[in-house]
């Protein structure tokens, strides 16, 4: 049998996760504009909604991280929570931050089984910090990897209210290779999955949606990947 490959770019993977998943025909993948003010859509209320009604503060931004980029993601996601209260001179109540999980890092949403078992660490060429050998654990998760802020990492940032998304496209994309590397259906290896990540973390129809939906409830965006 052939070994699954990545896709090389991110033009690949759409192109590759439009055929396993119907939710990329609604993901809207055009361009964001960063308006902070822009209103939402009129339309029913859907969990998607219902969650995005739920990001807190009044000074809001959104962190869409699709690559890993040293765990940037995480530090800028810290750094707006500590910045912004004295920036603005509020409480950190009124601070609200999204982070957006997508694409190659989609697996710091999984707990440490998924990654032993499908090789997480190999796959996406993530090493443990502690052994510089492939990850057999979810090194962002309780420590921010390799950066030198303890408070960066994924718990203790999502204990203190971000709003953490995963994107249900990568999941059933990158499910589906690694299922298949070790004799798995899709569907099976995608339930895993699903079932694997964090306490705290929604996973929502695409990466790109929340981004879009997170400016529209008046987050500024920030590329952190």
């Amino acid at each position: 049998m052939q070994d699954p490959k990545l896709p090389g770019n991110r033009r690949d993977f759409l192109g590759l996760a439009a055929t396993a998943t119907a939710t990329a025909a609604a993901a809207g993948l055009g361009s964001i504009v960063p308006v902070a003010t822009a209103a939402a859509a009129g339309g029913a209320s859907t969990d998607f909604t219902r969650w995005l009604d739920s990001i807190p503060g009044t000074y809001r931004q959104v962190n869409d991280w699709p690559d890993l980029n040293n765990g940037m993601g995480l530090a800028y996601t810290l750094a707006f929570l500590m910045t912004g209260p004295v920036g603005y001179g509020v409480p950190e109540s009124e601070i609200g931050v999204v982070l957006v999980i997508r694409h190659d890092t989609i697996a710091v949403a999984l707990n440490d089984s998924a990654w032993e078992k499908y090789k997480l660490g190999e796959m996406f060429k993530i090493n443990d910090p502690d052994t510089n050998a492939p990850a057999v654990r979810n090194p962002f998760y309780l420590k921010p990897g390799r950066l030198p802020f303890p408070d960066a990492a994924l718990q203790r940032l999502i204990d203190r209210g971000v709003k953490v998304a995963a994107c249900d496209l990568a999941i059933t994309f990158y499910s589906g290779v690694a299922g298949q590397k070790i004799g798995m259906k899709p569907e099976d290896a995608k339930k895993e999955w699903l079932e694997a990540v964090h306490p705290g973390i929604t996973v929502l129809p695409s990466g790109v949606l929340a981004c879009n939906g997170a400016v529209s409830r008046g987050c500024a965006y920030v590329f952190a990947g």
